[in-house]
């Protein structure tokens, strides 16, 4: 694995144009040395060459897609009965953006 250095977190932070402080360098890289540390730690596990790599997660979650079954809906005029405001079947609400009127 590379070392991640000044030149090299400089040379990246120069391609996503954004500016970096001396001290915001400096963090980054201590950030790097501590991922590259726990990476190592994997990489010394017993037989980890011979664990196949996962695509996802729940490669072995089964799950089952209920049937689409159309069912009644509830009555307009029986929802509008717990709204303030009505006019028809539209609901009246209070205006939020733009202020009065």
């Amino acid at each position: 694995m590379s070392k991640f250095t000044k030149e090299l977190v400089d040379s990246l932070a120069d391609k996503l144009l954004i500016g970096l402080s001396a001290e915001e360098n400096q963090m980054i890289i201590d950030e790097f040395d501590v991922i590259e540390e726990n990476i190592s730690k994997v990489d010394n596990f017993a037989n980890i060459k011979e664990v196949e790599p996962m695509t996802h997660c729940l490669d072995d979650f089964v799950f089952e897609l209920r049937s689409d079954v159309a069912e009644d809906s509830v009555p307009i005029e029986d929802l509008l009965k717990n709204c303030e405001k009505t006019e028809g079947r539209e609901v009246e609400v209070p205006k939020v953006v733009g202020g009065e009127n």
